[in-house]
């Protein structure tokens, strides 16, 4: 297994932070990357087109303002994530800032395309690169993906169906690179227990909707906080690729949850709306299945700091010495 050079002695927990569409901006990643996790957004978040740069400006400024201010305990590197499915006529443009920024991470998603890392490694980036199976993965690794996530069942959004015990054997059977597993991955018992399957990091996405740095509606917070996993849906009417959605916002968007009819995944629409009257994620919102371990909204520091609290003391269950971090 395999931390990525980048992340050494940068984590205060082994975790990602997953990019939120509309959800993650400049504010969620800076907290997210001040508090010891990487934080990601989706270049797609920032609209228009311009706003990216000032995006990526701004996150680059903050954080070097506090790494100068605590040089005993820098903030984790930030992640820029790409939809690099050929419907995405902005990709060219936002490849060009996160070289102009020297964007330290890039997670590409929807496809893996070889020109695309060459962009990022080109000055010293890595690329990590989301797949919902061993296929998937293989592909994406010849590519020349640096690393992989392993998007298993239960994960918020766009997500598998594998279990995550399943994928991560497979992969890893022939990959000791890095790797990232996301599914229903809401505390730190379910950090650990992704490092005890097989992965290097966890890849967190839900729980951080829940936060007072996060760009969704406050409607969306409370019912985060509200559901569990009975309450998320697995369906492809929204975008033409199935992903998991909180039930209370199908039903408030008029659809019946329980008889969602099939969508074309040849007609992909990411985030207006697919085939659908409801738009998602404006209307129809994402969430995974571990969001029964969320149970308010908090600050991005709080949030982290219970986490790395229950990760410490998993540890120390299994007779891991807590105070010997794995990052």
């Amino acid at each position: 297994m395999s931390i990525p050079t980048i992340l050494e002695n940068r984590l205060a927990i082994p975790a990602v932070a997953s990019p939120l569409f509309i959800i993650s901006g400049p504010e969620l990643v800076i907290a997210q990357c001040k508090a010891g996790v990487v934080g990601s957004f989706p270049s797609l978040n920032a609209r228009p087109e311009p706003a990216l740069d000032e995006w990526l400006s701004r996150i680059e400024s903050e954080l070097a303002e506090y790494d100068k201010a605590n040089p005993d305990r820098p903030s984790a590197p930030y992640a820029v994530n790409q939809i690099v499915h050929r419907s995405n006529n902005r990709l060219d443009h936002d490849i060009e800032m996160c070289v102009k920024y020297k964007a330290p991470i890039v997670i590409t998603s929807l496809g893996a395309r070889e020109e695309v890392n060459e962009a990022i490694h080109s000055y010293g980036g890595i690329v990590l690169h989301d797949v919902i199976n061993n296929k998937f993965a293989h592909k994406a690794i010849e590519k020349g993906a640096d690393g992989l996530i392993a998007v298993a069942a239960g994960a918020g959004g766009h997500a598998g169906t594998q279990s995550p015990f399943a994928l991560i054997h497979e992969i890893r059977e022939w990959f000791d690179g890095p790797l990232l597993l996301s599914g229903a991955i809401g505390n730190g018992n379910a950090i650990l227990a992704a490092q005890a399957a097989g992965a290097d990091l966890a890849y967190i996405g839900s729980a951080f909707i829940a936060t007072k740095e996060a760009n969704a509606a406050e409607g969306y917070k409370d019912m985060i906080v509200g559901s569990g996993a009975d309450d998320i849906v697995y369906s492809n009417l929204f975008t033409g690729v199935h992903g998991n959605y909180l039930r209370e916002s199908i039903s408030k968007s008029g659809l019946n949850p329980d008889d969602l009819p099939q969508s074309d995944p040849s007609k992909m629409n990411f985030g207006s709306g697919g085939n659908a009257k409801a738009k998602a994620w404006r209307d129809i919102w994402g969430s995974g299945q571990g969001v029964g371990a969320v149970k308010q909204v908090v600050p991005v520091a709080e949030l982290v700091q219970r986490l790395q609290d229950e990760y410490q003391q998993a540890r120390e269950r299994v007779g891991i010495n807590p105070a010997v971090m794995a990052v």
